[in-house]
């Protein structure tokens, strides 16, 4: 039955769904910490490619295909749409944000100032890209927000995400970049559906007017199928790149 005018409404949870948005957190997480190591090259200089790959895995996978996952794991008994302009703005948004919080954690050399303001930004970039795609959905129902639980969001994506920064930076094994993405991508999630108990819904008559418009079902799968390509794409990108060193390493090695 159709909810009626100043209903609340309630929402549920598609549980396989919410496990994918943290697999896809967990992947991205993963990828951009190892492109962040490769991101200073020996002779101290910066590689742009892995720098953009590691704020692409981390800002448009880990954080903005996790958000839109999740939100397709997110159900209404109402129809919900997303202002496209909207949408692409939060994509850009985490991807700079993350690239930013990257470099200023371990750009040059890890330092403390460098790892909390990384951390703040990186905290930050989460919040600002979930309540931006929070306010691209478009339907019949009004939005309010908990700013007290908003405030517990914030300080569990800051604190998380400097959780994975240290650990990321200072623990430079393969198993403990895993840790560290992990706990990434628990800050990512833990942030996000954090921020969807903030969010009161309550039943309007119409959604608002809006002239570009895609539907949760279209966005999720193209949100899918976009993050799959780019993690394949980037991971391919550090092995072709591991590649490169070790013949370079060969040839050095085979000189008189």
């Amino acid at each position: 039955m159709d909810p009626i005018v100043g209903q609340l409404l309630s929402p549920r949870y598609e549980l396989g769904t919410v496990a994918l948005s943290y697999v896809i957190s967990f992947f991205g997480s993963l990828l951009a910490l190892l492109c962040a190591h490769k991101m200073v090259r020996k002779d101290g200089t910066l590689d742009l490619p892995m720098l953009g790959g590691g704020a692409v895995a981390l800002g448009g996978i880990g954080i903005w295909s996790m958000h839109f996952i999740g939100m397709v794991a997110y159900r209404l008994p109402v129809a919900i749409a997303y202002d496209v302009p909207l949408t692409a703005l939060s994509l850009v948004a985490a991807i700079v944000i993350s690239g930013i919080a990257l470099y200023l954690a371990g750009g040059k050399r890890f330092t403390r100032g460098g790892w909390l303001a990384g951390s703040l930004l990186a905290g930050i970039g989460v919040c600002v890209m979930h309540y931006i795609g929070m306010f691209a959905m478009n339907m019949r129902a009004s939005m309010s927000f908990d700013l007290v639980v908003v405030a517990g969001s914030v300080a569990i994506a800051i604190g998380a995400a400097a959780t994975a920064l240290w650990l990321a930076f200072n623990l430079t094994e393969l198993a403990h970049q895993f840790i560290a993405a992990a706990v990434m991508g628990v800050a990512v999630c833990a942030m996000h559906y954090t921020g969807m108990t903030a969010a009161t819904m309550v039943c309007t008559s119409a959604a608002p007017a809006a002239a570009y418009l895609v539907g949760d079902g279209n966005i999720g799968l193209a949100v899918f199928n976009t993050a799959s390509v780019a993690l394949i794409f980037i991971f391919s990108r550090i092995e072709i790149d591991d590649w490169l060193d070790n013949i370079r390493a060969q040839g050095r090695g085979n000189l008189p």
